[in-house]
């Protein structure tokens, strides 16, 4: 499995008759009554009295400090469920915290969830929280993923009022995107809610437990790209109106007024964005019935895409600058340092000006002054008349250099090249598996020794059509002038080519036709210079290769047409 930073624990509990209404139960940690999850299904309690008889294995007998594997130790207990426990965890042999979920090798979905566990890993999409390992063992079965501590749930965010404009334009995009992807390849969500949804630090949106939360709960659906597309409908109703879109509360959101039916966000609260206000209600729709102003819904996922790219696009907000205070001004800058204020019975006079320079010696100072000024002149017309037939001399002999004196401060002289600093990067997947996400950051460590290599392709040079192609988007920091890049390459020969592009995000809202071409280049060398005619301005770019060379077995990769990026440096 791929091994990836950290990720958070899904924790909810519900049935799974209805995905987008589910109520979680009381989780405990080592007997301590906890509600990690918040969520609030009328299953809940159905599910939690029906375990008794039904046949479902008695919880596992796990503690704080229990290892599995001799290498993943258990810290604490987020939800105690129907025969499945999620644990917070601490994977020994990488130093990192990773998420748990564990339950008897003979309970009845203990297939099923290893199933969905693979699959979702083999799909490999950095928008999702990654699943590092699946396993049954000694009559136990768990799956080990990522635990993001940098990352909040939307629960959380919208526990502080809805979300602005651009930000859930944002998060319906990057989710609708990241879904339509998983269901090409097959994967279904159905407990896509409040919980499963994150908001990592740098402002990407990644999804949680893709197919596994619903394999765990028991949860299926005969028509999962419409189930999914609906749940995207009700996270963005949420997002503009912070109401759930049902007459029930969940998630800690006051649900709809009982007898009115599914209202457009835009008739909930004031001052919400008309465009996305459609777009709720389009994947809301129940058979088209509440599509609002006679638009036709969006059923799946890629139709919701569509819809978005359709949209006048949102910008987002302007940075605020605030107004410094007025400027206070001092006794001693208002020249009273040492004398009393006026207004207190002294009358001050206003100092007298100098006298002008009448005396002798002030005229023969003048007067130097003028002859230093009229020789200066004088010189200065000279050394110009000199220049322009110097210039004149040489126009008919072009095998001659011409100078320029270093004092010449023509303003047409081209601006050095201004280093800039990547803040942070992510590989970009079109299709298919990603090459080696937790590698990106290699190419820039200024460490030649160290490289980000795609995987080995067994016909090229082009990688048409095993891939579009492959690359890593950078993070500038902020929007700056990008001119060129130098790349170090770690094989020859064939030909490697690298095309840059502007785009908008570390998760780009549209594909590479999208994207505004900075320049590209083709080399057979182990280093590679790209080019801007026009230095564009953007906070990210992306290094997309659509061509590799045939390099020899080296490592643990075998030959084949691979390339290896070892050293990155962008100018602007």
């Amino acid at each position: 499995m791929a091994e990836r930073s950290t990720a958070a624990v899904d924790v909810a509990d519900n049935s799974g008759e209805q995905p987008l209404t589910a109520q979680a139960g009381q989780s405990t940690a080592d007997g301590v009554v906890k509600n990690r999850e918040q969520d609030t299904d009328s299953d809940a309690a159905q599910e939690n009295t029906g375990t008794e008889g039904s046949g479902t294995p008695s919880p596992l007998e796990l503690h704080s400090g229990h290892k599995l594997a001799r290498r993943y130790r258990l810290e604490e207990c987020v939800t105690r469920l129907d025969g499945f426990s999620s644990w917070r965890a601490v994977d020994e042999k990488l130093r990192r915290a990773v998420g748990v979920h564990i339950l008897p090798a003979d309970h009845s979905r203990a297939r099923s969830v290893l199933a969905s566990a693979r699959s979702s890993a083999l799909l490999g999409d950095p928008r999702f929280v990654q699943v590092l390992d699946a396993v049954e063992e000694n009559d136990v079965v768990y799956v080990v993923h990522e635990w993001l501590p940098d990352a909040t749930e939307l629960t959380t965010l919208l526990a502080a009022g809805p979300l602005e404009v651009y930000d859930a334009y944002q998060m319906a995009s990057q989710i609708s995107s990241a879904m339509a992807a998983a269901h090409r390849e097959g994967l279904a969500h159905l407990r896509l809610n409040p919980n499963a949804v994150l908001r990592t630090s740098t402002g990407q949106w990644r999804i949680r437990g893709l197919a596994v939360n619903a394999a765990l709960r028991g949860i299926d659906s005969d028509t999962p790209q419409r189930t999914d597309t609906e749940s995207i409908g009700a996270l963005l109703y949420a997002a503009l109106t912070q109401r759930w879109p049902y007459e029930i509360d969940a998630y800690g959101l006051s649900g709809l007024p009982k007898d009115i039916g599914l209202i457009p966000p835009d008739q909930v609260r004031a001052g919400v964005h008309r465009g996305l206000s459609e777009l709720a209600m389009r994947a809301l729709a129940n058979d088209g019935a509440t599509a609002s102003r006679h638009e036709s819904p969006c059923t799946t996922p890629e139709e919701l895409v569509k819809a978005i790219g359709e949209m006048p696009r949102i910008r987002p907000p302007e940075p605020a600058f605030t107004t410094p205070p007025d400027y206070q001004r001092t006794t001693y800058q208002q020249g009273s340092y040492g004398r009393p204020a006026p207004g207190l019975g002294v009358t001050q006079s206003a100092p007298a000006p100098p006298p002008p320079l009448q005396s002798r010696t002030g005229k023969a100072l003048k007067w130097a002054v003028s002859a230093l000024l009229i020789a200066a002149l004088g010189l200065g017309s000279w050394q110009l008349a000199d220049a322009l037939i110097g210039q004149g001399g040489s126009a008919d002999d072009t095998n001659k250099t011409q100078t320029t004196d270093g004092n010449d401060k023509s303003p047409q002289k081209p601006k050095p090249a201004e280093p800039l600093t990547i803040q942070g990067s992510q590989e970009y997947v079109v299709t298919g598996a990603a090459q080696a996400p937790g590698d990106v950051a290699k190419t820039y460590d200024n460490d030649e020794s160290t490289y980000w290599r795609t995987k080995k392709y067994n016909a090229g040079p082009a990688l048409a059509p095993y891939k579009p192609g492959v690359g890593i988007v950078y993070d500038l920091g902020s929007a700056k002038e990008v001119s060129a890049a130098s790349i170090g390459l770690r094989y020859t020969g064939d030909h490697t080519t690298v095309h840059l592009y502007a785009t908008d995000s570390l998760t780009p809202s549209t594909g590479i036709d999208g994207m505004k071409e900075i320049g590209s280049a083709t080399t057979s060398d182990r280093s590679l210079n790209v080019k801007a005619s026009d230095p564009v301005k953007t906070q990210y770019v992306l290094l997309w290769i659509t061509a590799v060379p045939n390099a020899p077995a080296d490592g643990y990769s075998g030959a084949g047409y691979k390339q290896a990026i070892t050293d990155l440096k962008f100018t602007g």
